[in-house]
């Protein structure tokens, strides 16, 4: 598998350590405060985004649903709405989930379940789950075509993969707004909250990397995938992807 310019892209950039380490460490970092960050920083439209998702994945009445990347479990509580038997929030930070379960459990959610996992290795049989999201994480892989891969390998024939992800917009007046945004605001934002100076300018720098719209077409259909379509939502901010296999 050849490796892409986005699997480069690091929060922290040190030598002696692997891409997935660093996220996992600043995951870690920023856990206490993202959810306060994620959605002033989204204006709280990311909800938006995730219900649209899953309505994708619901016509289809999945039974099993993963949630990749979960983080602190906002896509896999939107999922609890299609009242399946079982939800699993898979991440790489422990922290961060610690938060999905404290939401879950308000929520009176028992069928969501967390589990430490790497999405590049999933330790799961094939032909597992009915349905799979991944919300803003897949440009945090350190080998993308392997965590897609994975992914394609656990989904059982004919389920659905959803995955949003931040997206560079196409129209010149809303690019040159978005690169205001994410070049000066979220780091200044994120610095002043998190306390983690590089964690919002990696933000900026994996979305500036990442495949995106064709491109990442291209790679979900050589790992296998179908009916694969993109959409750019909100005047092209973010990117929803569905396909099949």
């Amino acid at each position: 598998m050849i490796a892409l310019k986005h699997d480069t892209i690091r929060p922290y950039g040190h030598t002696n350590t692997s891409k997935k380490e660093e996220v996992e460490h600043m995951f870690d970092n920023i856990a206490h405060r993202y959810d306060f960050l994620n959605h002033l920083l989204s204006a709280g439209i990311d909800h938006t985004w995730r219900k649209k998702a899953v309505d994708y994945i619901g016509q289809i009445q999945p039974l099993i649903i993963a949630d990749l990347a979960t983080g602190t479990g906002d896509f896999a509580l939107e999922s609890a709405r299609l009242n399946p038997k079982k939800i699993i929030g898979i991440d790489i930070s422990e922290e961060m989930m610690h938060y999905g379960r404290i939401k879950a459990k308000n929520k009176g959610y028992n069928h969501i379940e967390f589990v430490k996992g790497d999405s590049e290795q999933l330790n799961f049989p094939t032909d597992y789950f009915d349905a799979m999201t991944v919300g803003f994480g897949v440009r945090n892989y350190q080998n993308l075509e392997q965590g897609l891969s994975e992914m394609y390998r656990v989904l059982k024939s004919g389920g659905r993969l959803v995955i949003l992800e931040v997206s560079i917009p196409k129209n010149s007046f809303m690019k040159f707004i978005f690169n205001i945004y994410f070049n000066y605001f979220c780091p200044f934002i994120g610095r002043l909250f998190s306390k983690d100076v590089r964690a919002y300018t990696y933000l900026n720098e994996s979305v500036n990397a990442f495949p995106s719209g064709n491109d990442f077409v291209t790679i979900l259909n050589k790992v296998g995938f179908k009916n694969t379509v993109w959409k750019p939502l909100t005047f092209g901010i973010c990117a929803m992807y569905t396909c099949e296999k």
